[in-house]
């Protein structure tokens, strides 16, 4: 099913909030903005969350080059998260483009849950209310 402006913008909000729940749970500082980047253990890090029938995150080019780390949280039908650490490098290497054809083609890379199991490090299963 393809996402809709007003789809994508409840998607959106979603993410911001459930990135904001997560970098609590982590330790991280307190997101600022609309895009859930953060400090983590003195690294500059993006939370970025994907529902339960998603599997993958995007993160855009631009943002990418600032980070130390993508965390990338995928949601479990018991609705904790599974949280993974993935270099920039490693996301760099694995990406693919966005299908969008709205305002993020060719500004975001996106990279499958699989990659970050494979490649990156797991910081553990969290609860995020995202309800609020």
């Amino acid at each position: 099913m393809s996402q809709t402006s007003l789809s994508g913008a409840q998607a959106s909000k979603w993410g911001l909030r459930c990135g904001k729940a997560l970098a609590a749970q982590l330790g991280a500082s307190n997101p600022q903005g609309n895009s859930n980047e953060c400090e983590l253990n003195g690294e500059r890090v993006v939370i970025k969350c994907a529902h339960l029938n998603t599997d993958s995150v995007g993160v855009s080019y631009l943002m990418l080059e600032r980070l130390d780390a993508v965390i990338g949280a995928f949601e479990l039908e018991n609705g904790e998260f599974e949280i993974w650490r993935l270099s920039p490098d490693i996301y760099r290497q694995e990406m693919t483009g966005t299908r969008s054809q709205g305002p993020s083609a060719g500004k975001v890379g996106i990279v499958k849950k699989r990659i970050f199991q494979e490649y990156g490090t797991s910081l553990g299963r969290f609860a995020a209310n995202t309800d609020t």
